[in-house]
């Protein structure tokens, strides 16, 4: 298998970096080698303009390609825009961490979605 990193950054028109994605191992165990997990962000002021969509669209691919099988997306709740992307692009929920990330001075729960590759 070839490298588990895989770094993408999407640029406006005026050459302004808009929004990043990337994909890196999900669990260091060998068993969980073909797993990934995934994050998409992009700069508030370069959101609804499909900056997220291609970058999955460019990521889960080039992640495939590298051998994996399964990718995995963490999103701090509440967060509608990071749910409707990743349902967009396929992912399905698949659990809820409690009041496991601290974020903006308070405990947050984390959803967790997934999608075949």
């Amino acid at each position: 298998m070839r490298s588990a990193h895989v770094w993408l950054v999407a640029e406006d028109g005026e050459g302004q970096v808009a929004g990043y994605a990337y994909g890196s191992r999900h669990r260091e165990r060998e068993a969980y080698a073909k797993s990934a997990d995934v994050t998409v962000y992009v700069d508030a002021g370069h959101s609804r303009r499909g900056f997220g969509t291609a970058l999955y669209e460019a990521l889960l691919p080039s992640l495939k390609s590298n051998g994996f099988h399964a990718a995995f997306a963490g999103i701090a709740l509440p967060n509608n825009s990071s749910v409707s992307l990743h349902e967009l692009m396929g992912f399905c929920l698949v659990g809820v961490y409690r009041e496991v990330g601290w974020k903006l001075d308070g405990w947050r729960d984390v959803g967790w979605w997934q999608r075949l590759l």
